[in-house]
């Protein structure tokens, strides 16, 4: 396994981007209807789910960046927690996201989560100039 480890950086910078990407199309969606999503529709900016598109749209392209990764990973990792309960927790069990359609926002949750602690990986503003190493 440890011929692995030396692929790490490599892989955590490829979730980071793979993570700012679908992240900031959520974003894309709701500010600029592209992709379209019919939900969206007539969205307010000064609205809460107005305000979520702006995170998901800067804090996207940041994280693609890889720019101010630690801190805006921690950031976008609590407004997911917040969407989880606020959207989904309540719709059915609590425990259950599968049925109450928040799987997502608990994995981007927990993703961002480890995003914040782990860092940047390669292929980032962040770690320009510094040798990638496991």
């Amino acid at each position: 396994m440890n011929n692995f480890s030396r692929y790490q950086p490599y892989v955590l910078g490829l979730l980071r981007i793979v993570l700012g990407y679908t992240f900031m199309l959520h974003g894309m969606a709701k500010l600029f209807g592209v992709p379209h999503v019919a939900m969206f529709d007539g969205l307010q900016l000064f609205s809460l789910m107005g305000l979520a598109g702006v995170l998901e749209l800067v804090g996207g392209v940041l994280l693609i960046l890889g720019c101010f990764t630690r801190p805006v990973a921690f950031i976008l990792s609590g407004q997911m927690a917040v969407a989880y309960f606020m959207m989904h927790a309540g719709i059915d069990n609590f425990w259950l996201p599968l049925l109450n359609q928040g799987e997502a926002a608990v994995l981007y949750s927990f993703a961002f989560l480890y995003l914040s602690v782990a860092g940047a990986g390669a292929f980032s503003i962040d770690n320009r100039g510094q040798a990638v190493s496991a």
